[in-house]
């Protein structure tokens, strides 16, 4: 008798990857199971506008189980993988719980890389999370609010001195936006701040920012950002890191908020299966995606190194992520229900972009360039298209619309609990009239 069990695919990761790769699987004759630590999915390249008040946290992010929700074989499961047993064909979790599979996709993205610095993240955080975006955020507001009644003059410019470590485009976005926001609210909203007392320093170890951009792109970033008040500093490694600034080339910076966004590693896929990984952490995959000596296992997005047809590693881009979910689960199916071998995956580049501040943006597309204007609203166009449904993006597109015709940060929400970081004061001002 023919069995009538159905095949089991395990998808690893809720992020651009893992999702296309389950809703190209959704509603076919497979059980599909997505793991995540987090019960969301999040839109990570528009974190740095939950950080400066642009947006609210909901307006990026989404259940999955409400993403995924219309696809009846699709199971979805909140827990953190501890590690893979590839030859039994199982993921250990966590909590000491275990889920078989018969294809295993591991789409688990990326992390900061802090080059063996254990105490620099809680001093600088990256940018990969809500509880990151909101602390940043909280940091930023915070410490407005202790420069206004500050009377140290000293005091008052470490507190408005925000240093951003790296210079790729989540330190060219976050740059911008801080040197944004900061002008408005300190020209709008309080009495005893100067703009020339506000510094937002961009430090880049190497010789240029947004170096994967041709050079011309590059250089107009640099001269937007110089032209809003960021100081670029190019060739200066950080040195150090504390709760008071920053040491580069042997000065301290004291700073009151630091971002890092200097290099991302992958997540630990390579050492769940034992295999050896290859730059930055990624594990290596063959043509169709599959990782070498370990059947039925897959892998895409920021945790494969997948190579382009010129032989070169794909960059840890969303759009690669996507297509190469959506190119994976479209594989499995039709090998799965017909037998058909996985093709060869082959990555289209739609552009390469990042946004530097107000009407300002870059687009490489290869063969031709674009900047300034037209490219941020190419920018806003495809970042809303990217957003998980219709409902975001229009909500996203109106407040965008808003801000940019009045230039109010409507998200400029400081949690109760982080005002007892202010002062004692303030804090007993805030609980008394509340």
């Amino acid at each position: 008798m023919k069995s009538t069990k159905r095949p089991h695919v395990v998808i690893v990761g809720a992020g651009f990857g893992g999702l296309a790769c389950a809703q190209a699987l959704g509603n076919t004759e497979i059980d599909v199971t997505v793991i995540d630590r987090r019960n969301h999915n999040l839109f990570q390249p528009l974190l740095y506008q939950v950080a400066t008040a642009a947006l609210s946290p909901a307006d990026i992010s989404e259940p999955i189980r409400r993403t995924l929700g219309r696809y009846d074989n699709i199971h979805v499961v909140m827990a953190e993988v501890a590690a893979v047993d590839a030859p039994t064909q199982t993921v250990i979790l966590k909590d000491g719980g275990s889920i078989p599979f018969e294809r295993l996709v591991l789409a688990t993205g990326s992390t900061y890389n802090y080059f063996g610095n254990p105490d620099w993240p809680q001093h600088a955080p990256g940018l990969k999370s809500i509880h990151e975006a909101r602390d940043i955020r909280h940091r930023l507001l915070l410490a407005f609010e202790k420069a206004e009644r500050s009377t140290d003059e000293q005091e008052k410019r470490r507190l408005l001195t925000s240093v951003i470590i790296g210079g790729g485009p989540t330190g060219v976005e976050m740059a911008g936006a801080i040197s944004e926001l900061g002008r408005f609210m300190i020209a709008q909203d309080f009495r005893t701040l100067q703009a020339d007392q506000l510094k937002v320093l961009l430090i880049e170890a190497g010789p240029r920012i947004l170096s994967t951009f041709p050079e011309k792109l590059s250089q107009y970033a640099s001269d937007y950002l110089a032209g809003i008040g960021v100081d670029i500093r190019l060739n200066t490694p950080v040195e150090d890191i504390t709760a008071e600034g920053v040491q580069v080339a042997g000065e301290f910076v004291p700073a009151s908020c630091m971002v890092w966004g200097a290099g991302v590693k992958a997540s630990p896929a390579a050492e769940w299966l034992g295999v050896e990984p290859g730059p930055g952490g990624r594990l290596p995959v063959a043509p169709d995606l599959s990782v070498a000596g370990r059947p039925g296992i897959y892998a895409l997005g920021d945790t494969a190194l997948a190579l382009g047809e010129d032989g070169k590693p794909l960059p840890a881009l969303a759009q690669v992520a996507k297509q190469q979910g959506e190119f994976l689960g479209r594989g499995l199916k039709a090998n799965l229900l017909s037998g058909k071998t996985i093709p060869t995956f082959h990555f289209h580049n739609r552009g390469n972009t990042a946004v530097i501040g107000r009407n300002a943006a870059i687009f490489d597309f290869g063969r031709w360039q674009l900047k300034g204007r037209l490219a941020w609203l190419l920018w806003a166009l495809v970042h809303v298209y990217l957003l998980v449904n219709f409902e975001k993006r229009l909500l996203v597109s109106i407040q965008w619309i808003w801000r940019y015709s009045t230039r109010q940060r409507g998200a400029r929400v400081i949690d109760e609990k982080a005002v007892s970081l202010v002062t004692p004061e303030v804090a007993a001002e805030v609980n008394r009239s509340s």
